[in-house]
């Protein structure tokens, strides 16, 4: 009799569904050096990167597992599959000639029509490969790069590639950055020349469908000065009953007066370990912008980080997350102050419910030069029972006596007298609960477009939904 290894969970109908995985070309399970150059030969690696591979292996095999954070001894590397192949032979830039499972996934997600409707380019990956990347023509006319990082790679910008690739986030940072050095695929290339402005969003969706596998997607973007790009990514994935490992890495290059918008939505399935890195280096009078929503996974350890590193360089970070009951979602931003004159917000909102454990971490680090540094950090934490628990770690490493720090932190209970009064107008307990957790997460919300908004309210709906009691 064949396993089970669907589970049920609450009603995810818009993202827990899943299709076969049979004619999928997948590599053994565990991480070996064997492995790692099947994945290089598969990518048609240049030499340097099939060296970086080898090296990031090595890197990861002497490095310790991370034990400070939430535990992740659920996560067996030996039986992940860190490279799956969907029935695709090639990324298509035609919609139509996507194979149809792979096709009505994203279709049911609503990546086709929200590239109609307010996208100026879509990067669609299933599993390890892209399957689809289609930018307007209004917007390549711009001289806007927007493909697969694969391909970028093999093409003119080999060079800038080979420049950037894994320079902010080196495979010695941690332990799971050198495995995402080792068998990374897929993800996508941004360049946004000197001076243009992209007026509408970029967007990259990623989509896990195989049981037991990984994905190690990496989002390369350099905005050039004066420039301004908008990015948005979005990920799913179905709930199975065995662990699903997702290590991606995020660099951003902010050149000199360029701004940075980055939007995620993570919505991973309940099995999912999400050790994601993602990291911004901005240059003098630049701005990046981090709008975060995290929702789903088993277990997170994301903290998105700004180096400030020119005169003038700011950062503004978003944030809300909701763990339920079976998560352990620890977040946060870290900021480093390496100029004069640079300053940073953080501002975020934790929910828990059900036994969900929300953990804030944030780092300010200001440097001995970074004279004039501003930066305040703001957390709000909302407990939606008894049995939940939200805690708040904020570090400061000040090195520079001119420089205007803040930090503030809240953290409570729902009220039950707001949840009285929305009942006596006629609203139920669970709609009543639901409309003070939007409202607690609306400065996030109110920083998206308005179709990632509504699927940010639909989502905690959705996290609502059974809380009650």
């Amino acid at each position: 009799m064949k396993e089970k290894t669907q589970v049920e969970d609450i009603d995810r109908s818009l993202y827990d569904f899943r299709y076969s995985d049979e004619d999928s070309m997948k590599v053994d399970e565990g991480l070996t050096e064997e492995i790692v150059l099947q994945i290089s030969e598969e990518k048609n690696d240049p030499e340097w990167m099939r060296d970086f591979r080898l090296h990031s292996l090595d890197v990861y095999n002497k490095t310790e597992m991370v034990d400070w954070g939430p535990s992740i001894e659920g996560l067996d590397m030996d039986h992940i599959i860190t490279y799956v192949r969907p029935n695709t032979n090639r990324m298509q830039t035609d919609w139509e000639d996507v194979p149809e499972d792979i096709k009505d996934t994203f279709e049911r997600l609503g990546i086709p029509q929200a590239e109609r409707e307010s996208l100026a380019g879509v990067g669609a990956q299933y599993d390890s490969e892209l399957v689809y990347h289609n930018v307007k023509d209004e917007v390549a006319a711009q001289g806007v790069i927007y493909t697969d990082l694969e391909s970028a790679m093999h093409g003119e910008y080999a060079e800038m590639i080979e420049k950037h690739f894994m320079k902010l986030v080196p495979p010695t940072d941690h332990k799971f950055a050198a495995l995402h050095g080792a068998v990374w695929s897929g993800g996508s290339f941004v360049y946004v020349p000197k001076g243009v402005n992209v007026e509408i969003p970029l967007q990259s969706y990623f989509r896990l469908n195989a049981a037991g596998a990984g994905q190690f997607e990496h989002t390369l973007i350099i905005v050039d000065e004066g420039a301004y790009l908008h990015f948005i990514e979005g990920c799913s994935a179905p709930k199975y009953n065995v662990a699903n490992l997702h290590a991606g890495c995020v660099e951003l290059f902010v050149g000199k007066n360029a701004t940075l918008r980055y939007s995620t939505i993570e919505n991973w399935s309940k099995n999912m370990y999400n050790l994601n890195t993602k990291r911004a280096k901005v240059e003098e009078g630049g701005k990046v912008e981090w709008v975060s929503g995290s929702f789903g996974s088993h277990v997170s350890y994301l903290y998105p980080m700004s180096i400030l590193n020119g005169k003038g360089a700011r950062c503004e970070f978003s944030g809300v997350t909701f763990a339920g009951a079976g998560q352990n979602l620890d977040t946060g931003a870290k900021v480093v102050h390496a100029a004069e004159n640079t300053s940073s917000y953080i501002n975020t909102r934790s929910i828990s419910k059900g036994g969900g454990i929300s953990t804030f971490r944030s780092a300010v680090v200001v440097a001995p030069n970074a004279k004039g540094t501003k930066s305040a950090v703001s957390c709000e934490s909302l407990m939606l029972d008894d049995i939940s628990r939200s805690d708040t770690v904020p570090a400061m490493d000040i090195r520079c006596a001119d420089a205007d720090i803040g930090h503030e932190a809240k953290i409570g209970r729902i009220s039950d007298e707001v949840v009285f009064y929305l009942m006596s107008r006629g609203m139920s307990e669970e709609d009543a609960k639901a409309l003070i957790v939007s409202g607690f997460a609306d400065n996030v919300g109110k920083e998206l477009p308005l179709e990632y908004a509504v699927e940010m309210n639909n989502l905690i709906r959705l996290e609502m939904k059974g809380s009650i009691g």
